[in-house]
């Protein structure tokens, strides 16, 4: 396991203050303010802690409701909704300094039998062709805003292998392109075979890069390069099938729709043999500085 993996994992093994109240803390972020996909992340974490072991997590909710404080510990409180003879309801609230930063509700369902079906599996190059982060980020150094800002993002994604299959919005020269982008991703090291720690993984990348789609759309760089000012607002996941998040996973996304100051992304996300694990919508705010 990598140095980076082992600190991620840490940050999600959250502090038990009381029965119902978890508290966390964060790690470095690109930019000054907490990562959208560690606290939603932290959030299931803290759910799931309170849910029978025989009930996996299959859908998640959840509001981003204001900028999170790096520096800052992060309370967790779980609601226990409902516990039910199939399913399991929480709900979560994130709170630093008095006032909550993020809502999430969550649901775990023990495992039954059912119909079968899924949307096929997109091709996509194997992830072994693909350039890492490492070979990729330093090409567009001078693109970004920030001198540090690439020794920053590689520092930030060290636990994740994450390739682009085509040229990231950061790459991009101003062209408009198809609001349509797909990455290959996987932790940097094995993980424990337990399921909520595969679904959490899962949960925190799953905010790095779905809204890529909507700038690539616009022949925008995004938000490292200065173009556009972002933040994630809301975020819905359905999990599927089994899947591990050590193991590559194809994260296809497109962009519906962008308007009023706001971008969708929408996407799926398949294990390396075609299996549809992952249902993924995200809206954020995307403007275009004055």
């Amino acid at each position: 396991m990598s140095e980076a993996l082992d600190d991620l994992l840490d940050l999600l093994d959250l502090e038990r203050v009381e029965e119902n109240i978890f508290r966390g803390r964060s790690r470095s972020a690109i930019v000054p303010r907490v990562f959208g996909g560690q606290v939603a992340a932290q959030a299931l974490v803290a759910a799931g802690r309170t849910v029978p072991e025989d009930r996996t997590a299959h859908s998640l909710h959840a509001y981003f409701l204001r900028m999170g404080d790096p520096g800052a510990p992060i309370v967790y409180t779980v609601d226990r909704i409902r516990d039910g003879r199939s399913f399991t309801t929480r709900r979560v609230v994130a709170v630093q300094h008095g006032k909550p930063i993020f809502h999430l509700s969550a649901s775990f369902q023990t495992y039954e039998e059912g119909l079968e079906h899924q949307a096929d599996m997109p091709p996509a190059p194997d992830p072994e062709t693909l350039p890492t982060a490492q070979e990729v980020l330093p090409r567009y150094a001078d693109r970004f805003a920030h001198p540090d800002i690439v020794d920053r993002m590689l520092e930030s994604r060290a636990a994740v292998d994450l390739r682009y299959v085509d040229e990231p919005p950061y790459a991009t020269t101003g062209e408009h392109r198809a609001p349509r982008s797909q990455v290959w991703f996987r932790t940097n090291g094995k993980l424990a075979d337990d399921p909520l720690l595969h679904v959490c993984l899962a949960t925190y990348v799953s905010d790095m890069t779905l809204l890529d789609s909507v700038l690539l759309a616009h022949g925008r760089g995004g938000w490292t390069v200065g173009d556009v000012v972002g933040a994630s607002l809301d975020h819905a996941m359905w999990f599927h099938r089994p899947f591990r998040a050590d193991e590559w996973l194809l994260y296809d996304q497109e962009s519906p729709s962008a308007s009023g100051g706001r971008g969708l992304g929408q996407a799926r996300i398949y294990t390396r043999d075609g299996q549809l694990a992952i249902s993924v919508i995200q809206e954020g705010v995307v403007r275009v500085p004055r």
